[in-house]
């Protein structure tokens, strides 16, 4: 064997060049080395060949690259968000340091290109290796993915560790057929999630929100219209959570420019699963994740658990036995609009009608409703949708939101024709919602004609039962916040206020009720409607017809104990 020998260039050169071995030992090595698929430097220490130390001066002599004893190197100190874990194990390669974009990390053998390009594209930043000795490095790549796993794990030591292994998760994209599947060597992370979603069901939360910030991370769920933070997982793993979301919701985890849109179905049991409607967003410090749960028992709760008062609830009974016209919810976002309209399909579910839903995302999937999910990039606009409907033999047609004029005259022609038609709107009154329509260019004899009745709504905190105090306060004050327009006496009322306890999570508050306006379309208003008239003239009218503005029907809420004076002050004023 002479030194022109292609086989010995490189490091196995070095090798014999500083005599640790002679050209025919270097030769078999890397024989043995290429036959085994490891590295060199992996088949000399662990065939107990050469010494590791020996071997990482000659490759950072023959490199001409850093030589670093991993013994002066604390765990702690290497950043764990920087290099996928599933990286490191496979690769060996350890994270030092990361400054800015660059990344320092431990080799044992900087020959594999590979590893140097693909810790690169994943970590997008640029890499300087640094030579280790390899049987240090096997053990510190040890500790390193231990401690990673340990800061998660510490954050849920008493979870039941069989059931949050074991969720059903499955993904609801049907426009993806590919099997995904979850990432199972990272247990930590997937027990972590699924225990927020766990607990965030389990506390009636409307939303979960994944937040990556500079120095730390935190997770708040929405419950009862406020937001708490619930979590503080080390921000080492805001990578790791984001991926682990990602992949639960079928979404690109390569991409991290730009938002996404995904859904879950988590089965919580046999007979029960909830679905999340989830979107990523890229923020200065990572990706932040929010989740709407979407439960369908919502939409069984029945309209006596939606805190309509009695002349209210019968008004809207009513509008649902007619065989035409329209029915308008409004509100703002985050109001209840979605459950008033699901609970008034399922009194109309029956087999003897076809209903038939154009929504925008739809949220809660109703068995023996046909749901269509608008898809404005492929032209399914909701007039296209109601277009499709009017010639599917309908009797019920619900409208996600009425967005523009030419969705507002379909649908108004489906009511004119002998359908019953319900929709949303974003307006801030019932009277208001008749002149929007109006403004939008719809006539006024349609309005008119067409429109049957209009809820307005909000929703407020309900008081806790278990703590709630009656609050003291003097005549004035009730008559400045206006109980004098409501039927119950002043001297008849007792207010209560929040406290807080272990029930309700120290807030005072446990669960939501609805506050609504019910606007009944009469002869009276319609003559107003074609006049021209105004939302407050629409409003005086209504009035002397029995119609309650959201204000009195937020008062009375309060006087009947069910919500505070500060929480009806906060949802509407006049």
């Amino acid at each position: 064997m002479n030194a022109s020998n292609p086989i010995l260039r490189g490091l196995p050169r070095r090798l014999v060049n500083d005599g640790l071995l002679n050209e025919t030992a270097a030769a078999d090595a890397v024989a043995e080395a290429q036959q085994s698929d490891i590295s060199l430097t992996q088949h000399l220490v662990e065939s107990g060949i050469l010494l590791s130390r020996d071997i990482a001066f000659a490759t950072a002599h023959e490199f001409g690259l850093p030589l670093l004893d991993l013994d002066a190197i604390s765990i702690e100190s290497c950043p764990k968000d920087a290099v996928n874990q599933k990286l490191v194990e496979k690769h060996l390669a350890l994270p030092l340091n990361k400054k800015q974009s660059r990344l320092q990390i431990a080799v044992g053998d900087p020959t594999n290109h590979n590893v140097i390009n693909e810790i690169r594209f994943q970590a997008g930043v640029s890499v300087e290796p640094v030579v280790v000795e390899y049987d240090k490095l096997k053990i510190r790549i040890d500790e390193f993915l231990k401690a990673a796993d340990d800061e998660l794990d510490t954050s849920f030591d008493s979870m039941d560790d069989v059931q949050l292994d074991s969720l059903d998760v499955e993904a609801m994209d049907d426009d993806d057929d590919a099997a995904v599947t979850a990432d199972a060597d990272d247990a930590p992370v997937v027990r972590f999630v699924n225990k927020m979603l766990l607990d965030a069901i389990k506390m009636g939360a409307s939303d979960i929100h994944f937040e990556p910030y500079e120095k730390r991370y935190r997770v708040r769920f929405r419950t009862d219209g406020l937001l708490a933070e619930i979590a503080k997982p080390p921000i080492s793993l805001a990578p790791r959570l984001s991926a682990r979301l990602k992949v639960m919701s079928r979404m690109d985890i390569s991409e991290r420019r730009v938002p996404q849109d995904g859904r879950i179905k988590l089965k919580v049991s046999k007979n029960r699963a909830i679905d999340f409607r989830v979107n990523s967003l890229p923020t200065q410090y990572g990706e932040k994740i929010v989740l709407r749960i979407l439960d369908p028992s919502s939409a069984q709760l029945g309209i006596e658990a939606l805190g309509y008062e009695d002349d209210q609830k019968q008004a809207y009974m009513d509008a649902l036995g007619q065989p035409q016209g329209m029915i308008l919810v409004t509100g703002p976002t985050g109001s209840g609009k979605t459950v008033s309209l699901y609970t008034g399909l399922n009194i109309l579910n029956t087999p003897e009608r076809n209903i038939s839903t154009a929504e925008d995302p739809v949220e809660i999937n109703l068995e023996g409703i046909n749901q269509v999910q608008v898809r404005a990039r492929v032209g399914l606009t909701f007039a296209e949708a109601l277009r499709a409907f009017l010639r599917q033999d309908p009797d019920i047609v619900m409208v996600g939101e009425i967005r523009d004029l030419e969705t507002a005259e379909i649908a108004i022609k489906a009511a004119q024709t002998g359908h019953l038609v319900l929709s949303t709107l974003h307006t801030n009154s019932a009277p208001e919602t008749l002149t929007r329509l109006a403004n939008m260019g719809v006539p006024a004899f349609n309005v008119a004609t067409s429109v049957s009745l209009i809820i307005a709504q909000r929703l407020a905190r309900r008081l806790c039962n278990e703590c709630k105090q009656p609050a003291d306060l003097p005549d004035a004050v009730l008559t400045e916040a206006g109980f004098d327009a409501i039927a119950t006496p002043k001297e008849e009322i007792t207010l209560y206020e929040a406290v807080g306890c272990a029930k309700c999570g120290q807030n005072g508050s446990k669960g939501r009720v609805g506050i609504y306006e019910v606007l009944k379309m009469s002869p009276a208003i319609s003559r107003i409607i074609m006049e021209g008239g105004n939302s407050l003239e629409i409003a005086d009218v209504a009035k002397t017809e029995g119609f309650r503005t959201l204000r009195q029907s937020a008062l009375m809420k309060t006087a009947q104990g069910i919500i505070s004076l500060e929480e009806a002050n906060r949802v509407t004023k006049d």
